[in-house]
């Protein structure tokens, strides 16, 4: 089979971190997410892959080229206007060949079988097979009740409280037999959900479901990317850590200027090259990328700092983002899912906190924001 993922989002929900940087290529562990997704399909033979991009696509073709460097042959394709995710598929047709073929979200932390989910699609002899993940709160998603035997019997987009029967929910990974395609208005903005799926259904097409208790995560909010970081640290997902493990759930890259006391314990991270001072103090669930400064006093803790940021001294940054090459000045506070970013500068006693949000190239002055609760 050949593989199908969707990267030409402008990931609007996790601004200001993909101003300059497409969601799928955000660093996921000091690596960008769609190297680990690439590793990830490849492992379950997938080795033909096609990126539909829209948003900063050189950006993917820079990293990956052809593919060869990850045993896999890729190829890209731009769209010109937003297609929806079934209308970028069509897109890219003509590079599909006339055999089954796998869909992907680009924004989906999973651990999905795939191998078991295509077989499951040969053996039940379906047409489409979407992959299905139960959820606690099922009312924000699509939901997609299937009959005993799996077949799917309608679907429902974010259903009222009185429709709630399953919570399973369509978990953006699909398998689709060519001649479904034919169904599909070439050049149009259509999707899969609200378009192709319920039209394939009501034609009499057969349509599966495969049930999957795999971890499930949309990483598309920063609630959600720091998520992803926390439980891969907490082992809740398989994951292959770019670095050596020096400590207990410690990893450390290349040329760490580090002392064991800057850690009270993991799982922690740290990149190449980055400099932590003595009484610097890195605290569980952190990930520090590469280049990095901590200054004496500073305290990292649940928090994902990009490459190239400096943290001055007596600062705390706490369950917040900083995108690449952020500075922060002395006895500043970051907290609370807060968000910085790319080459942004806080200036000395500022505090940061309830979700707030930086813009790029931003410059905040000594003392400008202080939030009092």
């Amino acid at each position: 089979m050949e593989a199908v993922i969707l990267v030409g989002g402008k990931g609007t929900r996790l601004r200001p971190i993909t101003y300059l940087n497409p969601k799928p290529m955000l660093p996921l562990v000091n690596r960008p997410f769609m190297h680990n997704f690439i590793n990830w399909v490849k492992s379950h033979g997938l080795n033909d892959i096609i990126f539909s991009t829209g948003y900063l696509p050189a950006v993917f073709r820079e990293y990956f080229g052809d593919g060869s460097k990850f045993g896999t042959n890729i190829k890209y394709v731009v769209e010109d206007k937003p297609l929806g995710t079934c209308g970028a598929v069509k897109n890219v047709e003509k590079h599909l060949g006339r055999r089954p073929f796998m869909v992907f979200n680009g924004d989906i932390l999973t651990s999905l079988n795939l191998t078991e989910m295509m077989d499951y699609h040969k053996q039940k002899g379906a047409d489409i097979t979407i992959s299905l993940t139960p959820v606690d709160d099922p009312s924000a998603y699509g939901l997609v009740p299937t009959d005993k035997d799996g077949k799917v019997i309608e679907f429902l987009e974010k259903p009222s409280e009185e429709e709630i029967t399953t919570n399973l929910i369509n978990a953006g990974t699909y398998i689709i037999e060519p001649h479904i395609m034919d169904l599909v208005p070439k050049g149009e903005n259509y999707s899969f959900e609200r378009g192709l799926f319920p039209k394939a259904l009501n034609e009499g097409f057969k349509i599966y479901g495969y049930r999957s208790e795999s971890y499930w995560l949309d990483v598309g909010t920063p609630a959600k990317y720091l998520k992803a970081h926390h439980d891969i640290l907490d082992r809740k997902v398989d994951f292959s850590f770019p670095y050596s493990q020096k400590g207990q759930n410690i990893y450390i890259g290349d040329k760490v200027r580090y002392s064991d006391c800057n850690f009270v314990s993991g799982p922690v991270v740290v990149g190449n090259g980055t400099i932590l001072e003595k009484s610097a103090k890195i605290m569980p669930l952190s990930v520090l990328g590469d280049h990095c400064y901590i200054s004496s006093g500073a305290e990292i803790e649940g928090s994902i700092l990009f490459d190239k940021c400096k943290v001055g001294k007596g600062s705390v940054i706490k369950n917040s983002i900083l995108s690449r090459n952020v500075k922060i000045g002395e006895n500043v506070k970051v907290d609370g899912v807060s968000v910085i970013g790319d080459n942004s500068n806080i200036g000395n006693n500022n505090v940061l906190k309830n979700g707030i949000r930086i813009c790029i190239n931003s410059k905040i002055t000594s003392g400008q924001i202080t939030f009092l609760n």
